[in-house]
């Protein structure tokens, strides 16, 4: 049999290899791992058009894990306006319509001035992911966790040409003047906005999200 102290080592080890599984990945959270969720919550009321109406588009059943991840009004999304995704969106409803707006009015006009043609897809590199913010033991939920961000790690041309993020945010001058302009018209429209120059989390991606916050203000960098 096992002594006392044997014993809680035991239940201390079990304990920690629960917390690091619970925060390692978004396909790997368990469900009675919490988060601190105060201060951020989904936009109310702010879906006004459905996404099948501006894009390709399908509700699914409304997301809960029963540990603060929830998107009430949950839809994958396939394409938005003119632009397709390279895989599926999982994301609040309310999401939809801004991105297509930013794809269309900033996007669009943007690969137009810097590239001569227009985008067809972006790179999805994340969505609706139920995980803390940068995967950071301890941290607030992330936006993710309500499907109310998205990240985009590339832009593909017609011509085939891919701008990505990683390479383009420092490189040539014509990607440089294309991400660094879509990155900064996104603020206003999307409450954070995150890319390469906000910290080593965000170098190979933009953050688009809609966080609430109590000042209304936007945090872009």
């Amino acid at each position: 049999m096992f002594s006392h102290s044997v014993f809680r080592k035991l239940i201390a080890v079990a304990g920690a290899a629960a917390v690091l599984a619970g925060c390692s990945s978004s396909s790997n959270v368990h469900k009675t791992a919490r988060f601190d969720t105060q201060g951020l919550r989904a936009p109310e009321n702010s879906c006004q058009i459905k996404p099948s109406r501006i894009g390709l588009a399908e509700k699914i059943r409304n997301i809960d894990e029963g540990n603060g991840c929830e998107v009430p009004n949950a839809w994958k999304v396939q394409s938005l306006g003119s632009v397709s995704f390279s895989k599926n969106a999982t994301m609040n409803c309310g999401m939809a319509e801004p991105l297509k707006d930013w794809l269309e009015d900033v996007v669009q006009p943007t690969a137009q001035r810097s590239f001569g043609e227009s985008v067809i897809s972006v790179d999805v590199a994340a969505s609706y992911s139920c995980r803390p913010r940068n995967n950071k033991s301890g941290a607030k939920m992330s936006e993710h966790g309500y499907g109310n961000a998205i990240d985009i790690a590339a832009f593909t041309l017609e011509s085939g040409r891919k701008v990505s993020v990683l390479e383009g945010w420092r490189g040539h001058k014509d990607e440089q003047r294309f991400l660094h302009t879509v990155h900064d018209e996104a603020c206003g429209p999307f409450h954070t906005v995150l890319g390469p120059d906000s910290d080593a989390h965000h170098r190979n991606h933009l953050h688009l999200d809609l966080q609430n916050r109590a000042s209304g203000s936007s945090y872009c960098r």
